[in-house]
C-alpha cells in the first residue's frame, strides 16, 4: 500500500500525470459513447469532464498540477477548431449558393441567444455583472471569456456558461431536432448541424461531426459565423445600450 501511495504521489506531480489521466478517460468515455450507439446522454466530453473533476477532488490533485499536463491537449483545441474548415471548404459550392441565408440565420440565432439570456437573468433579479456573464453564452468559451471583459462580465463565469449552454446542446439537440420533424436528408442535417453551431458552439459541432459529417461541416461554419458576429455585436451593443 506504500508503494502505490508513494507512486500515485510520483505521478501526481508529474506534468504526464494531467495528460495521460484526461487521455483514459476520453477514450473510455468514447468507447461507452460508440458502444450505446451515441446516445446524447452519453456525451464522451460530458462523463469525461464529470469522471476528472471527481478523480482530482476525491485525490485532493490541485487543478494546476493536473494542468501542467493537459495543457498540451488544451493546445490542440487551435489546431483542432482551424481543422474545422476543412469539411466545410469541401461543400464551398453550397455555401457559395446559400451565404446570405446562413448570415440571416446566424444572426438571427445569435439574436435569440442573448435576448432569451438577458431576459432570463433581468427576471431572476441577477447581478449586473452575472447578466453580462450570461450574454455570451453561446459563443465557444475562450471568446464569450473575451467578449464578458470587454463588457463588464466575469469571464470565469462566462466560460461556466458557454460550456453548460453548449452540454444542454449537445444532450438535447437530438430530441428537439425529432420533436420538430428536421429529417435527416442532406437539408436536414444541414439544419441540425448549424442550429447546433449557432447555440452550442464547440461542444455542439464535435457532437454534429460524430452523427454526420454534413452536420459537422455546417455546425464549424455557425459556430465561425457567432464567434465574428458576437464578438463585434455584443461589445457594440452594450455600449450603446
Amino acid at each position: 500500500m506504500s508503494e502505490f501511495v508513494q507512486l500515485w504521489v510520483y505521478l501526481s506531480s508529474t506534468p504526464l500525470f494531467g495528460l495521460t489521466a484526461t487521455l483514459v478517460v476520453y477514450l473510455l468515455a468514447q468507447a461507452v459513447y460508440t458502444r450505446v450507439q451515441q446516445a446524447p446522454w452519453a456525451n464522451p466530453v460530458l462523463w469525461s469532464v464529470l469522471v476528472l473533476a471527481l478523480g482530482l477532488t476525491v485525490t485532493g490533485t490541485a487543478y494546476p498540477s493536473y494542468f501542467s499536463g493537459a495543457q498540451f491537449i488544451h493546445f490542440l483545441l487551435g489546431p483542432a477548431v482551424v481543422a474545422l474548415a476543412w469539411p466545410l471548404w469541401l461543400r464551398r459550392a453550397q455555401l457559395r449558393k446559400r451565404w446570405g441565408r446562413f448570415a440571416i440565420a446566424s444572426l438571427a440565432g445569435g439574436t435569440a441567444a442573448v435576448a432569451s439570456a438577458t431576459a432570463l437573468a433581468w427576471a431572476l433579479g441577477l447581478p449586473h455583472d452575472v447578466l453580462l456573464s450570461l450574454v455570451p453564452k453561446s459563443v465557444t468559451a475562450p471568446v464569450a471569456m473575451g467578449v464578458a471583459d470587454q463588457i463588464g462580465g466575469i469571464p470565469a463565469l462566462a466560460a461556466v456558461f458557454a460550456v453548460v449552454t453548449g452540454m444542454v446542446g449537445a444532450l438535447s439537440g437530438k430530441y428537439l431536432f425529432d420533436a420538430m420533424g428536421i429529417g435527416r436528408d442532406a437539408t436536414g442535417w444541414m439544419a441540425r448541424g448549424f442550429a447546433l453551431g449557432t447555440a452550442a458552439h464547440g461542444i455542439g459541432a464535435a457532437r454534429a461531426l460524430q452523427v454526420h459529417p454534413d452536420a459537422g461541416a455546417w455546425a464549424a461554419l455557425a459556430l465561425g459565423l457567432q464567434v465574428l458576429f458576437a464578438s463585434v455585436l455584443i461589445p457594440l451593443l452594450v455600449r450603446w445600450l
